[in-house]
Parts: C-alpha cells; structure tokens; sequence
C-alpha cells in the first residue's frame, strides 16, 4: 500500500500523509488489537529499530483514507489530528495516550474529478497548530477556523480569498501573529492574520496577504510555498519554496514545468523571509538555495538553519551533493539582522 508519510511527537512538529487503512504514528497508532504487542504489529507498522512502538490508540469513525498536519500542545498533554476521513481535528490525550474528542465542522475529503483519488488541495482540515488554548486549522475551502479548546467549538471562520486549502502554518512565540499557506493556489500566496495569543477572547482578524513576484513563483506550473516557522531571535518568519525560476542562475540549468524545458533538472528552490511589522513590503527577502528543494521549515537554535531545511531528494536528479547551500543561507539571511 503506498504511502507518503513522516512523524514526529514533540511540539511544532508535524506529519502528513495519504492512504486507507491503519494510520502509524509511533506511539499515537490507529488499530483494533488489544494487546500491546498486536497493536504494533501489521500493515504500516514500525520495521526499524530507530522507530519504536509503543501503544495504539484507536480513533473512532471512519476508516482514515487521508490526513494532514498534526502537532503537539504540550502545555494542555493533547495532540491534534487534521483528519479529513471524518471532517474533523482529533484530539489525543498525551498523557493517558487515549482518544479524546473531535472537533467537527470542516468540508472532510474531496475527490478529484473522476472519483478515484482523494483531491488533497479541496479536502480539509489540512494545518494545524496551537497556543494555549486556542487551535487554528486550515480547511480545503480557502478557510482558517479558530477553535476554543476549552469549549472544544469553532469560534471563528475566516476566508483567506482564495478557492483551495489552507494548509501550512506557524504561530510567533507569543502566539499573537498567524502564518498561514495558501500553498495550491496559482499563484500561491501566505497569508497573515493577528491572533488571540493567551486572551480569554477570540480577536482574530485577517492582516495582509503576501505574494512572490512571478519572476521568482511563475504563475501556471503548479508551484507551490510550503511550510512557515518562526525565529524569535530575528523576529522574522521564514517560509519554504521547493522550486523557484532560474535557480540556478543560467536559465538553461533548469526547469520549473516550463514547456520543451531546457534541462531535465528541476530548479532548486528557496526561503522567504517576511517582517510581519512590515505591513507595506512584509517579504524582505528570497534567500535562493542550492541543490535544496524545501518542504519543510524549522528554527533549531537561533543560530543557525543546518538543521532547519527540510529537503526534498525528488527535486533534482542524480547523487545529492553535500549541502554547501548552508553557510550560504545562513550568511544570507543572519547577516542583514
């Protein structure tokens, strides 16, 4: 059975993948044995001694065909779920490793036009992620929800503008800006909104949305802006893009979907940097990358982005050379703060 999936368990991280059946998530596992031992067993099950099962837990509903993001609020001991086979975010509670609730409310999958696959850019929920007591989630209809935990109710509905999902996202450290993806549009586009951080009250409200120009994102060959983190120590978001144009410089090098492209090579992509205070120019730079398609985004230490980058081995062809990229980026993107 294929499948697209990565997984972690600690906060700000996330998972997403694509497929029916069992879903596997280390220790937050979905089957029907009751003994430990049968529950990390079977289809999808760890098969490495660096992953470890622990326990399962059965999440009721349907079987889940299709899933996104998920993420860790360790403050509250819960793990959310964008699980779109029920049209809804579940809740794990992390310390009794036990099903919780759902929280309804989103459009759930969508298929594509001839029924036979799940179309992931319509199907919500898709991001996720939380501060304190208030859960933001991306749904497939162009739509960020903000849900009150305490209340376990969608509070807030608010359009981004656009026809496809709202996917990707990240919370600054106090949590009072949101960083959202609006990552299948054509072009796509972030989107910035103010949050509720640790208010009582939901206050949340659409700020700017941020474009690429199309000389770097050109429009109509499905590209796409990924994953967004915030770093504390440069009060700056960055935000993934696994392929820009002409990168490398020599248009010739590459390609980014073009027509008779001029090389076989996929581009390589890049990472935004946005000022969120800057609400006249918040895009203040495109560091471009070398031999680096980027999906996903961390911060590891302030410090430095060795870590930070996650990258994607189907963006070029051939051996992947050593990642000489990263003094680049960090001297790019430290240097001028």
């Amino acid at each position: 059975m294929p499948t697209s999936f990565t997984s972690t368990a600690i906060a700000g991280q996330y998972t997403r993948a694509t497929f029916t059946g069992a879903v596997w998530l280390a220790a937050l596992l979905v089957c029907t044995s009751v003994s430990a031992a049968a529950q990390c067993q079977g289809p999808g099950a760890p098969a490495t001694t660096q992953t470890k099962c622990s326990t399962a837990i059965a999440i009721p509903g349907d079987p889940i065909r299709s899933f996104d993001i998920s993420w860790v609020n360790p403050g509250r001991a819960e793990y959310y779920l964008a699980d779109r086979s029920n049209s809804g975010v579940d809740i794990i509670d992390t310390r009794h490793n036990k099903f919780k609730k759902k929280i309804g409310g989103f459009v759930g999958i969508k298929l594509n036009g001839a029924g036979t696959a799940v179309d992931n850019n319509h199907s919500g929920p898709d991001g996720v992620v939380s501060h304190g007591k208030w859960l933001y989630a991306g749904d497939g209809d162009s739509t960020l929800k903000v849900i009150d935990l305490d209340t376990g109710t969608i509070v807030a509905t608010l359009s981004t503008g656009g026809t496809t999902r709202v996917d990707e996202m990240a919370l600054t450290s106090d949590g009072k800006m949101l960083l959202v993806a609006n990552n299948a549009e054509d072009p796509p586009f972030a989107t910035l909104f103010t949050a509720n951080g640790d208010d009582d009250s939901d206050s949340v409200s659409l700020v700017t949305m941020i474009t690429v120009d199309s000389s770097t994102i050109p429009t109509g060959f499905g590209l796409s802006i990924e994953q967004p983190a915030w770093d504390e120590s440069t009060q700056r978001f960055i935000v993934s893009v696994p392929i820009i144009a002409n990168n490398p410089n020599d248009p010739t090098d590459c390609n980014y979907g073009q027509p008779n492209p001029p090389s076989p090579e996929p581009c390589s992509g890049a990472i935004l940097v946005i000022d969120p205070t800057n609400l006249s120019n918040p895009l203040e730079k495109v560091v471009p990358l070398i031999h680096c398609g980027p999906n996903g985004a961390t911060v590891a230490n302030h410090t430095s982005y060795y870590d930070a980058i996650g990258l994607s081995a189907a963006n070029w062809l051939g051996p992947i050379p050593a990642p000489t990229w990263v003094p680049q980026v960090v001297s790019q993107y430290m240097g001028s703060h």
